[in-house]
């Protein structure tokens, strides 16, 4: 039985997954992650500052920590958004390697829509409907369209929780005007970005969306049995987005099922998620506890 790592290196946060592979089934050991925050600041300088490389590199550190403990067979470590876009990314790479021994690859924004809708495969079933399948991260959201196991279009924009949350959402709590300046401005951004509406079927995935339904399913300990195929409404999204706007940052660390650490986020992931669906005119999607690193598996040892 060989035991693997694969570490996904985000703008918000950095996900650890390590499985084992025996007779071609994978079966999973540790899914974690640390919201270390190595775009912070990053709209405002164009570079990954010296504390985010600092921690991100500590909590990297972690990670391989645990892999060598388990003996893993080979390490793959990925970055997205904010390696693709931070003008030092290079720095923060070479930083990684020379302290670490651990080679990123950066792959672009259509890997990542690739890898990503592989993941969900498991999620949808035998379909030959229309699927759009949807990840709004700290930097970035990624949208796959596919009609059953095929995927036929894939598109990366460069927006995510992250910049909404930094140029819109300044005071604590926001107010009703900051909240609508950042929604018309999701709309208009993505309004204008996404020019095939046409879904039968809408899933999400990424921490945002499996937040908010530990949220919705009150988890004080994440549980991704529960969040696996959970189904959410337009109604639970809008729900939701009323609770945290009425908290201050401090308030929303104490909400049963959201990590602390995305305390502050969390307003601007749900504000996307809720323009997206009124952009495909869906009234509720299905959650997928499958991400990058779950379609990063299969690709490179299952496929």
């Amino acid at each position: 039985m060989d035991k693997y790592a694969i570490l996904d290196i985000g703008t918000n946060s950095i996900k650890f997954f390590l499985f084992s592979i025996e007779n071609g089934e994978s079966t999973t050991i540790i899914d974690t992650n640390n919201i270390s925050r190595l775009g912070e600041g990053l709209l405002k300088t164009g570079i990954i500052s010296d504390d985010a490389m600092n921690r991100n590199i500590n909590a990297l550190r972690e990670f391989m920590k645990s892999a060598e403990e388990e003996n893993v067979k080979e390490i793959t470590a990925v970055g997205t958004m904010c390696l693709r876009t931070a003008k030092n990314s290079d720095v923060f790479l070479t930083k990684v390697k020379d302290e670490l021994g651990l080679v990123i690859k950066v792959i672009p924004g259509e890997e990542e829509a690739r890898l990503s809708y592989l993941a969900v495969l498991s999620t949808i079933g035998n379909t030959d409907k229309n699927v759009v399948v949807f990840d709004t991260g700290g930097g970035s959201t990624e949208f796959i369209f596919g009609k059953g196991a095929n995927l036929n279009n894939r598109i990366s924009l460069n927006l995510g929780a992250v910049h909404p949350t930094e140029e819109f959402l300044l005071s604590d709590p926001v107010t009703n005007t900051e909240l609508k300046k950042m929604q018309d401005y999701m709309m208009a951004f993505f309004s204008k970005k996404i020019t095939d509406k046409g879904a039968d079927y809408l899933i999400g995935i990424g921490g945002t969306v499996t937040s908010m339904g530990a949220v919705m399913h009150k988890l004080v300990k994440y549980d991704p049995k529960i969040i696996q195929g959970s189904q959410m409404s337009l109604e639970e999204v809008k729900k939701q987005i009323d609770l945290y706007k009425n908290k201050t940052i401090e308030e929303r660390k104490q909400i049963p099922g959201l990590q602390p650490k995305r305390a502050d986020v969390i307003l601007a992931g749900a504000g996307i998620i809720n323009t997206i669906m009124e952009i495909f005119k869906i009234d509720s999607f299905t959650i997928s506890d499958r991400g990058l690193r779950h379609g990063l598996m299969f690709d490179k040892y299952l496929k």
